[in-house]
């Protein structure tokens, strides 16, 4: 196995814990109002007290990523999130632990999404970075796929606190390895160590002024489009569960299976995308339509099939739209990441992923509290949740349109001055034996 893939295996998993840690408040959700006595909007609360941090986080130590190795960064972060779920296995911690515990996990998490994409496009050349990067974001899918199986059968045999314990144990666990093993590629950029140092490096042409990138089309239009998957996501994760109990009525086992298949969808979606990608990277296929826009058009078919999802009553409907068309908008994830990290020199890649993040993860902040006030206060549950899913149906249309029309990587590259990725040897994909 290469190194390249070695490290991205590692950071793989990387991913799976970290979002596994992000579904465990959803799937227990049920059994902590009933213990805390709390509303959803409450619940909301507690679920957004994750994001407080998150996208301030996400900016700052992205930003460190000049000065600091994202090896030593990754291995910190998850040190960090993997220590913040271990509290709420004492049987006294109360609402305010979790709280609590959630903001520090929040500022934990927040920036392992670009460090990890500045790191593992440290190993693979431009033009070979969709499948990397894609296979990293699977990781988002599978950990909430394998999460909620595993973690239903924990919160149901051994109680909802367990649960954080669980994924707390795996984030140390990951940990162990990381530092045996990980290390940083031959393309990652140099870091600095003194102020001097850093004004010399941004002096020299392999800067652009970061204005130019983040207010370009293609950074607003892919931080937007990112921004309403990742509120999409948000609102699976929180309230899926919940509106699979309270409105289908189905039980948490069958409602965990439900929200792990719908993961798995959205990650054979993922795959496949980069997969494609990848595919046609090596063969030199022209592309029909620019990225931008073929996941624009993704993300908008996503939200009509959210609409769908939302508004009808049949489960013969329900259930393929969650497991199909919905699971098209985590796509816009991939090509935001790939994106933004086209336009950005190799020095300024981190800061740019960490502001796509910082943006994205506004939806993640949103999304619980928005949504759990909007079904307290309608007038009924399935009401409430209706006008939820058609608010996010709403986001998704609109930012797939804008990002199939202004979204084009390769267009602000050049306006910017950058060079095209030089073609080199594809790391192959190790077969599993």
């Amino acid at each position: 196995m290469s190194r390249a893939w070695r490290t991205t295996w590692l950071l793989l998993a990387f991913m799976l814990v970290n979002f596994a840690d992000k579904a465990v408040l959803g799937l227990a959700g049920p059994e902590i109002r009933a213990d805390f006595g709390i509303t959803r909007q409450e619940f909301g609360t507690a679920q957004s007290a994750f994001f407080a941090l998150f996208s301030l986080a996400a900016l700052g130590v992205s930003a460190l990523t000049r000065r600091v190795r994202t090896t030593t960064l990754l291995l910190v972060l998850a040190l960090l999130w993997s220590v913040a779920q271990l509290p709420m296995l004492w049987g006294a911690a109360g609402f305010g632990t979790l709280l609590a515990t959630r903001v520090l996990l929040g500022a934990a998490e927040g920036p392992a999404s670009p460090v990890a994409m500045h790191h593992v496009h440290g190993w693979f050349p431009q033009r070979e970075r969709a499948l990397p990067t894609a296979v990293l974001l699977v990781g988002a899918a599978a950990g909430v796929a394998v999460a909620s199986p595993v973690l239903t059968w924990v919160i149901t045999h051994w109680g909802w606190r367990w649960s954080f314990g669980v994924v707390g144990l795996a984030g140390l666990l990951w940990a162990v390895c990381w530092r045996l093993w990980g290390t940083d590629g031959p393309l990652a950029p140099s870091v600095t160590k003194t102020h001097s140092e850093a004004a010399e490096r941004m002096s020299t042409t392999d800067t652009v002024p970061l204005r130019a990138i983040l207010f370009s089309g293609t950074f607003l239009t892919a931080a937007f489009g990112s921004f309403a998957a990742y509120w999409s996501m948000s609102t699976m994760l929180t309230w899926a569960p919940d509106y699979l109990e309270s409105v289908v009525g189905w039980n948490l086992h069958q409602a965990g299976t439900m929200v792990g298949l719908g993961a798995l969808a959205s990650g054979a979606v993922i795959l496949g995308h980069g997969l494609i990608a990848q595919w046609s990277a090596r063969k030199g296929t022209p592309r029909r339509l620019p990225p931008g826009a073929g996941a624009g058009l993704l993300v908008t078919v996503a939200g009509c099939a959210t609409a769908v999802y939302g508004t009808t009553d049949s489960l013969a409907v329900k259930v393929p739209m969650m497991l199909g068309p919905m699971a098209l908008a985590m796509v816009m994830l991939t090509v935001a990441s790939t994106a933004c990290a086209r336009i950005a020199p190799p020095a300024q890649r981190g800061v740019v992923l960490g502001t796509l993040t910082f943006v994205y993860a506004l939806g993640g902040i949103l999304s619980p509290l928005v949504l759990g006030g909007m079904v307290d206060r309608a007038r009924t549950v399935s009401a409430g949740y209706e006008e939820g899913w058609l608010l996010t149906a709403g986001l998704l249309v609109t930012a797939g349109a804008l990002a199939a029309l202004f979204c084009r990587p390769e267009t602000t590259a050049r306006r910017l001055g950058l060079p095209e990725p030089a073609a080199g040897s594809v790391p192959q994909v190790p077969v599993a034996h």
